[in-house]
């Protein structure tokens, strides 16, 4: 199959992303409700819907997705008649969280209905930072684009960040929260513990490469971390800014060590820290600049994190 033979629909926002960076964005003709990164794919046709209202405070959400999937329903809905329409030869799914986007199996079971095409399914299954690059050069692979240059820079960006870290003694290396939804609390794991790490701080409550954990309220309080960060799933800054007040209004708030510091920060979860493809980097450099404003400045502050 030549390039221009290849019809790709991508399901999930970091396969777009993967794509876009392997220079395959041409061949993208449809993308999920979600994906909105690179700009140049917000055009394309959509192929999901999501079963629950995504601007509903996080406590309702939670809840919503809950009874969904208890109804054996999933949370997202594929168009059928959208593929059917444009005949993909790719179908870019993931395989990894049923709460993120389309679930494979729901991928699968529309692929079986379609009568005009039967497109190669690409599962990506994402729990650290290897995986992301292991899931680059597969896509790279599967569409014959050299992922060597790709994920030399990534790999370079890392090493750059672990380098001047490297230095620092372990009472300069802070011990950071990193929370990935407000109601109920948890806190993000997965890769996210690793990029902390890379990051120069402590990641405390998660291992890395497992799925988020809830926290206590009380156990956060007990914990007092130097640094907090807000990067709750699918939300923006804006939103993010939002969705803190639900913690930061509890009278023990004030007393916290972060709080005292003035180091508690807000992220665009939903752009870097929630979606496993290239931007992951961006993400540890993001943490770096808020972990250690005195070694890096990216030029993140403002758009992809600020201060509360």
């Amino acid at each position: 199959m030549t390039n221009s033979d290849m019809k790709i629909v991508s399901l999930i926002p970091s396969g777009t992303e993967i794509l876009a960076t392997l220079g395959l964005t041409h061949a993208i003709v449809g993308r999920s409700h979600e994906c909105d990164y690179p700009p140049e794919i917000q055009h394309l046709p959509v192929c999901t819907a999501a079963r629950l209202d995504s601007n509903a405070p996080s406590g309702e959400i939670h809840n919503s997705v809950n009874d969904i999937l208890q109804s054996a329903l999933s949370i997202y809905q594929i168009k059928t008649d959208v593929l059917e329409r444009l005949q993909p030869t790719h179908i870019v799914t993931q395989d990894q969280c049923d709460v993120c986007a389309v679930s494979l199996q729901d991928v699968e079971k529309a692929v079986a209905s379609l009568t005009h095409s039967s497109p190669e399914i690409i599962s990506l299954q994402p729990n650290i930072l290897k995986d992301v690059w292991t899931d680059i050069e597969r896509v790279g692979q599967v569409f014959g684009v050299d992922s060597v240059q790709v994920l030399d820079n990534l790999e370079a960006r890392v090493k750059i960040c672990q380098r001047k870290v490297q230095g620092l003694s372990l009472n300069e290396l802070p011990t950071v929260v990193c929370i990935e939804w407000t109601e109920p609390l948890m806190v993000g794991a997965n890769w996210i513990p690793e990029l902390v790490n890379l990051a120069g701080g402590q990641s405390l409550f998660c291992l890395t490469g497992q799925p988020s954990p809830h926290l206590q309220w009380e156990t956060l309080i007990a914990s007092n971390p130097d640094v907090i960060i807000f990067m709750p799933c699918g939300f923006d800054l804006q939103r993010t800014r939002q969705e803190a007040k639900l913690l930061t209004q509890r009278p023990e708030w004030e007393k916290l060590h972060a709080t005292k510091a003035g180091r508690v920060y807000i992220t665009d979860g939903n752009a870097y820290f929630n979606r496993p493809g290239p931007r992951l980097v961006d993400s540890l450099e993001i943490l770096a600049e808020i972990l250690h404003s005195d070694i890096f400045q990216y030029g993140y502050k403002g758009t992809a994190w600020e201060a509360l």
